[in-house]
């Protein structure tokens, strides 16, 4: 099931499914820039009852957190829906979601665009289950709320995705890219991330010619904590009670996403949560893997020697440095769309259109 493309004056959902940090009074000046970005793009920015409520309330009720998605589902006048940020524990909402009739109703009879990155991952996977093309992309802090004077122009380009007719058509390249901030207090509104000169562009890890299949995949910690449970051990029992994590079936022929964190993991970290995936048998069914550039370029070369001897298949293409995740900037991934790697391109072509 896909979404319908947005038009000027729709109303979109903000949502905090993980973290609350959005109704924290010093977010107050993101939460007012990213409105008046919304507004520019001619939407209607509609913030959830419990959006605003704060990291604490929100911790400690993940049921508002799960209504709110609920909500926007109900009201037919909206027709997208924002995720504030990611976060850690938004497997939380599952029960609440996945056990109330009318809500999967809601999506399967009126699929709206979802968008979100890292934690976010769950919910998208959640969707998928379900039948509902979603978007690996921005958020509203990340992205929305950017303190520079003007919204990086690869985020422009990749919000200008979301609208009918001005649907991409792969993955733009980006002719720079940009560190994250330290601060992100009033006193930086303003003031412009330090760009750099993209030198590198998307690099061909191993393989050769084209291949296909339909995009699956998300924040690999996050995918990895599926199965492991290594943060909450409830989460691994839920996503299994729930069916949320694609079985090797599912995976068959998929194209594969995966990007780190902002925790930046060491090499050996990221050689651990590979394993996890190759021991699941996830290497052996998949046509190909999409890596998103490291956050800061932390680790670059190391991350693709890694990758390499993890994945240990010469045949399996692997594309490296898309810009997508945690870096800046990102664009979109829409889940579920055939898709095409290009070797002799580096380019990731989508074979179908994302809207409904």
């Amino acid at each position: 099931m896909k979404p319908m493309g947005l038009k000027q004056g729709d109303k979109v959902a903000i949502v905090s499914l993980s973290s609350g940090i959005l109704g924290e009074a010093f977010a107050k000046h993101q939460v007012e820039i990213a409105t008046k970005r919304l507004k520019s793009f001619g939407l209607d920015p509609i913030f959830m009852p419990n959006a605003l409520k704060g990291i604490e309330v929100l911790k400690n009720h993940p049921e508002m957190r799960a209504e709110d998605l609920k909500a926007a589902f109900r009201d037919p006048s909206i027709k997208g829906i924002i995720c504030a940020i990611g976060g850690d524990d938004t497997y939380r909402l599952l029960p609440f979601l996945m056990e109330d009739k009318d809500f999967i109703q809601n999506v399967k009879n009126s699929p709206k665009i979802f968008t979100g990155f890292s934690d976010t991952t769950i919910n998208h996977l959640m969707f998928q289950h379900l039948g509902m093309n979603t978007f690996y992309g921005p958020n509203i802090l990340n992205d929305f709320a950017e303190l520079g004077e003007e919204l990086l122009p690869y985020t422009r380009k990749t919000i200008s995705g979301f609208f009918e007719e001005r649907e991409l058509n792969g993955i733009p390249e980006s002719e720079f890219w940009y560190e994250e901030r330290n601060d992100f207090s009033q006193d930086a509104v303003g003031t412009d991330r330090k760009k750099h000169l993209e030198k590198r562009g998307v690099e061909v890890l191993q393989g050769t010619g084209n291949v296909s299949g339909k995009l699956l995949g998300g924040c690999l910690e996050s995918l990895v904590e599926c199965l492991t449970g290594e943060r909450y051990r409830e989460q691994a029992e839920m996503i299994q009670f729930y069916n949320i994590f694609p079985s090797l079936d599912e995976w068959k022929g998929k194209l594969l996403f995966i990007e780190t964190s902002e925790e930046k993991p060491s090499p050996g970290k990221l050689r651990e949560l590979l394993t996890v995936l190759k021991e699941y048998g996830l290497f052996d069914v998949i046509n190909g893997i999409l890596v998103g550039k490291p956050q800061n370029e932390m680790y670059y070369e190391e991350y693709k020697s890694v990758i390499l001897d993890v994945v240990s298949d010469e045949k399996l293409l692997i594309l490296y440095n898309l810009p997508f995740g945690h870096a800046y900037p990102r664009c979109l991934l829409p889940y579920g769309i055939e898709a095409a790697l290009d070797a002799e391109k580096k380019s990731v072509k989508f074979n179908e259109s994302y809207f409904g």
